[in-house]
């Protein structure tokens, strides 16, 4: 059985295909600058691997449709492609980041279930929910009968318990427009959990553990006997520890005071809470955790505040949530940040031996590693794990088609 696993942005199309007997990754590849102008500096391409080397071709994708169909030609073709014809793909899977309160696990797509996402959850993942939309509308044109399951972000946050998920706002928030913490990267959560308690030789189910994932978008998660009992992302993926463009946690009076004496409008502070804000904002010239460092090994002060900044946040929530959990197994990092960058995960930790938390040293200039990162004293594992969200899709969409 083959599933097609997509993540659309609004001007992106990432995709693999999926064979689900052994797990393999057939094809994979992504469509980039969908509805943007060819120009000098850059033309609407896709990239694709195959039976063969990456290929890479700038063509024009006005709309998500014109996306899927160049996938489509590719997966078909005679040299490069991996099937014969449409029908061997049997489901496609749809990342969705947030739906609201209304999908607590992935869903068949049914004319229901699109109405019912087109006109409630879309306001609750505004930057990712129109294009995801437009990706199922897309899918349907260009591979017509081939069921579609929607796979949510928020899934794995769904087991939280009402003292972690409730804001201390005026109670009918909740109940008339469902605002709650609903957390984040849940696939990336979710996978790493499982990965972790293979390490640790356990079933998921006896697994206590605080999942890091770090990238440009960061969120820290409790996880008590497999499931998550508390995240650091809240109602939208803003909350949480500082990230690449976005603040992280911030006094909520902050926004009017700014707002007044800026004249700006809810919108223009969204979007700078969103997108010029973070470790950006705190350096003054980038927000990418790679620039920063080498920044600060030039003396650059503002560069050296913001990555400590980053590093204590992240310290704060592994504390707080060792608070939580009372017993911890293990500690995790993935994404861009974890995966790829030992200093900075070495100083997420930095301070708490008395914690039982002691980091290898030796581990502090791989730049790409995958394993344990704990000394063999620390009564804490800490591993990293290189995440992988689409396998979940693929998985929760087969469990879907099961059903």
């Amino acid at each position: 059985m083959k599933i097609l696993v997509v993540n659309c942005g609004s001007s992106s199309l990432k995709y693999q295909l999926i064979d689900m007997e052994n797990e393999e990754v057939l094809a994979k590849g992504k469509c980039d600058r969908i509805g943007a102008k060819a120009t000098e500096i850059g033309k609407p391409f896709i990239e694709y691997k195959g039976s063969g080397e990456k290929v890479k071709e700038e063509l024009p994708l006005p709309d998500h449709t014109a996306a899927f169909e160049a996938v489509v030609r590719y997966l078909l073709d005679e040299k490069l492609g991996v099937i014969h014809e449409l029908k061997e793909i049997s489901a496609i899977g749809h990342r969705i980041v947030n739906a609201g309160p209304f999908f607590k696990k992935s869903t068949l797509v049914t004319k229901e279930v699109l109405d019912l996402f087109n006109e409630k959850s879309l306001p609750y993942a505004p930057l990712h929910n129109p294009p995801a939309l437009q990706g199922i509308h897309a899918c349907e044109k260009t591979m017509p009968g081939i069921p579609q399951v929607l796979v949510f972000d928020t899934t794995f946050h769904q087991t939280m318990p009402e003292k972690a998920y409730m804001y201390g706002v005026p109670y009918d928030w909740y109940e008339k427009y469902g605002v709650r913490r609903y957390g984040a990267h849940g696939m990336s959560h979710q996978y790493v959990t499982e990965e972790a308690a293979k390490l640790l030789g356990k079933d998921v189910s006896e697994v206590n553990m605080i999942s890091c994932h770090l990238g440009n978008g960061s969120s820290i998660t409790a996880i008590k006997n497999g499931k998550c009992v508390d995240t650091s992302m809240g109602f939208t993926p803003l909350e949480g520890v500082v990230m690449g463009t976005r603040s992280g946690d911030i006094d909520p009076a902050v926004l009017e005071f700014i707002m007044e004496r800026e004249n700006m409008d809810i919108h223009q502070m969204l979007n700078t809470l969103n997108k010029e804000a973070g470790l950006l904002a705190l350096s003054g010239k980038t927000g990418d955790i790679r620039d920063l460092k080498t920044l600060r090994q030039e003396g650059d002060e503002r560069a050296s505040m913001a990555l400590d900044v980053l590093t204590y946040r992240i310290r704060k929530y592994i504390g707080a949530y060792m608070a939580v959990l009372g017993h911890v197994d293990c500690i995790t990092f993935e994404g861009g940040i974890g995966e790829h960058n030992q200093d900075v995960v070495k100083a997420c930790v930095d301070g708490l031996e008395e914690l039982g938390i002691e980091y290898d040293s030796s581990h502090i200039d791989d730049e790409q590693y995958e394993g344990v990162v704990s000394t063999p004293n620390s009564k804490i594992k800490m591993f990293v794990i290189a995440t992988n969200e689409e396998i979940i899709i693929a998985r929760e969409t087969l469990k879907v088609l099961g059903e």
